[in-house]
This record gives C-alpha cells, structure tokens and sequence, in this order.
C-alpha cells in the first residue's frame, strides 16, 4: 500500500468553533510525541507525506517546531492546515521550517466565528506569511482556502471584501462574479501562493439521511491517525467512528490489513460503501467523475 499522504492529527484542539465544522464530541488531546515518533518509524513504508490535520489546528501548539523536526529527521514531508487565527502568533522558523511543502489556510474561518479581531487584523497575518514567503523561501506553497461556496451565493459579501483586499495586495484583478462551484478552482496570486474555491459540504454522519454507494479515495489515496491513536478511513472521521485500531495497541501494518480495512478496500473498488458512515457520506459523491 502506497499512500498520497496520511493525516496525523498531532492535536485535536482548534480554538476556534466555525459553523461550517461538526462540533467537538471527542475530549481534548494532543498526540504524545512518544507516539508521534513511533508512528513516523511505521508509517515509512507507506507514504512521504504528513497532513498534521484531522480535526485540531497544529498552530495551537507551542512545541509545533519539534514534530516538525522529528518529522523533517525521518524523511517526511509536512503538510500544515489552519484557520489562519494564530499565524501571528507562531514565528516563522515554524511556519517556513525545512519539512514543510505547503500550509492550507482557511480564510472564511474569519466570518464563521465571533472573534476577537478585525478582518484586517486577521487578514494582515495571512500576509505577513505570504509576504515573508515570495521575500525569502522558495518552499512552501500556500493555498488561501475559500470554500464557501454554495448554489444562494451567500457569501458574496464576504468574499467580494476579500478579493479588493487580495487584489491590493498581490496586485491582481479578481473577479468574485466569476466564481462560482463550477468554475476553476483555483487562482495563481503569485509564485506558489494560490486562492483556492470549493464549496461547502456535509460532514459525514451517522445522523444523515444521505445514502448513496460510490468509491471514495479513503484508504486508497489517505488515511488518518487521531490523536488518541486511532486509525481512521478518512480525513473526515474526526470521531473515530470507523475505528481500524489503535496504534498504541497494534502495528500499523497489522491495522492496515485487518479485515475491516481490506473489506472497506474491495467495497469501494466496486463502488460500494461497506460502512454506514461512508452509506451517508455525501463528500464521496465529488470525486465520482474522477475515480
């Protein structure tokens, strides 16, 4: 099994409470780095790439810098996703660290929360990152997420705020009328840095009235590892609720090919969900035309 990249949520704390997110159902915890380590020695064979997400927002953790060494020591690559809230708190040795390739940012995390901010104040640390980037790092590249869109255009508003403020500062013409769920998805603002669209989507739950078989890119492209240890399908089981095993408990080989993930495998070759919680997933439905 070779995978694009395995999610390892080193923390499940975000901060922040957006609308657009699932609330918190699992206790707080910040994965050990013990096991962090353990789990970099395991994970070798199967992948290069580290997405330091599940649920929680890594930027919350004061010793980032060191799972970002052990990581950069074991030959991984590091993929970083955050609200952008806390980019003016976390210096950039962190940020622009040798093992990273690319930080995610979500910038309508802003307008989902009440915060203790303006919109400039949020905004100006997103730039200060982008700014310090095109000034001395080749590396990483840094995806400004706008995932808000949706058939009622709710978010014009908010959106046509941010487009004056990034064409003003990267000296684009960005045009919000033209942006819509069928279009690009994404903008080149400069060397590296893109605007990234996508549209709001439901989170998986087993409340859902959704139903539907497809095949899904969980356990084909990615997996995740919560910060309890637990070994998940998918980026979007933030509850663990298809739980393969834990690797406090279990190698993760032996997790990987237990009969519960090699059952989730074949189903999704034949385009068929095995577990309820993929039954009423939505998100699968996307890749459909791709898979």
């Amino acid at each position: 099994m070779n995978f694009h990249r395995v999610h390892v949520e080193i923390t499940n704390i975000c901060g922040l409470s957006c609308s657009f997110c699932p609330p918190k159902t699992q206790p707080s915890k910040t994965m050990p780095i013990t096991l962090f380590e353990k789990i970099l020695t395991e994970l070798k064979p199967y992948t290069k790439t580290l997405a330091l997400h599940v649920m929680g927002d890594p930027l919350t953790l004061s010793n980032l810098g060191t799972y970002l060494e052990l990581a950069h020591r074991h030959g991984f690559e590091v993929e970083l996703t955050s609200s952008g809230y806390y980019l003016n708190k976390t210096p950039f040795s962190t940020l622009f660290h040798p093992s990273i390739r690319q930080i995610n940012i979500s910038l309508n995390s802003y307008n989902k929360n009440s915060l203790n901010m303006s919109f400039d104040e949020y905004m100006q640390g997103v730039l200060n990152v982008c700014e310090e980037k095109l000034k001395n790092h080749s590396k990483p590249f840094i995806n400004l997420r706008v995932w808000n869109l949706d058939d009622g255009c709710s978010e014009v508003a908010f959106n046509e705020k941010l487009f004056k403020l990034l064409e003003q500062f990267f000296d684009v013409e960005l045009q919000s009328d033209e942006v819509n769920q069928n279009s690009k998805k994404s903008i080149r603002l400069d060397s590296k840095i893109l605007l990234n669209f996508d549209s709001y989507f439901e989170w998986p739950s087993l409340g859902s009235t959704h139903h539907s078989h497809s095949a899904c890119y969980g356990l084909k492209s990615h997996f995740g590892i919560l910060a309890n240890g637990t070994v998940v399908p998918c980026c979007l089981d933030g509850d663990g609720i298809i739980d393969l095993g834990n690797v406090n408990e279990r190698g993760l080989q032996e997790i990987l090919n237990s009969k519960r993930s090699l059952a989730m495998i074949a189903g999704f070759k034949e385009a068929k969900a095995v577990e309820e919680l993929c039954e009423k997933c939505s998100y699968k439905d996307r890749f459909q035309s791709v898979l």
